[in-house]
């Protein structure tokens, strides 16, 4: 499964078009979402895999000693000490998908529907480029990104040091 992380994008382009298409969710949302989904879940599950082994297992080994069972110590003590590393999951993410250009342009062909790094790239003129109106939007385009890590860069860098001392 972790083998799809290291495997250029390039290749899989026609494979991921004519699945998409056989599904009937070529150029929709949903259909580029399952993309990122199926493209997002090897790197996940090795950040999630990484965060959990920094758990120390004296935590774990107590709430057994405390009588709670497997299902009961992970939604009361595994859950929220994963707090971090969802929010370093979800903002590796988010700053993916928001930044991409070859899913966004292959399954969807219809530029009104395309991410917004398609539109920045549509803002270029073929002959001449007017720089104050793409500078513009990349300045917008970035406004989101610069907005959660702003709100959330407390436990990014709560998930990110999460495991480095021991």
């Amino acid at each position: 499964m972790l083998v799809g992380m290291f495997i250029p994008y390039q290749t899989i382009l026609i494979p991921m078009v004519r699945f998409l298409q056989y599904i009937h969710l070529y150029g929709t949302l949903p259909g580029l979402a399952i993309v990122h989904i199926v493209y997002g879940i090897p790197i996940t599950t090795l950040m999630f895999r990484n965060f959990y082994v920094s758990i120390p297992k004296a935590i774990v080994e107590a709430a057994s000693i405390d009588g709670a069972g497997l299902l009961k110590t992970f939604v009361r003590i595994i859950i929220p000490l994963s707090i971090p590393g969802f929010v370093v999951a979800g903002l590796f993410q988010f700053t993916n998908i928001w930044n991409d250009f070859l899913f966004g342009i292959v399954a969807i062909p219809n530029p009104t529907m395309q991410p917004v790094t398609a539109a920045l790239n549509n803002l270029a003129g073929t002959q001449t480029v007017d720089w104050n109106v793409l500078m513009a939007g990349s300045l917008i385009a970035a406004l989101p990104t610069a907005l959660i890590y702003l709100l959330l860069g407390r436990y990014y860098i709560q998930g990110l040091t999460a495991g480095s001392v021991k």
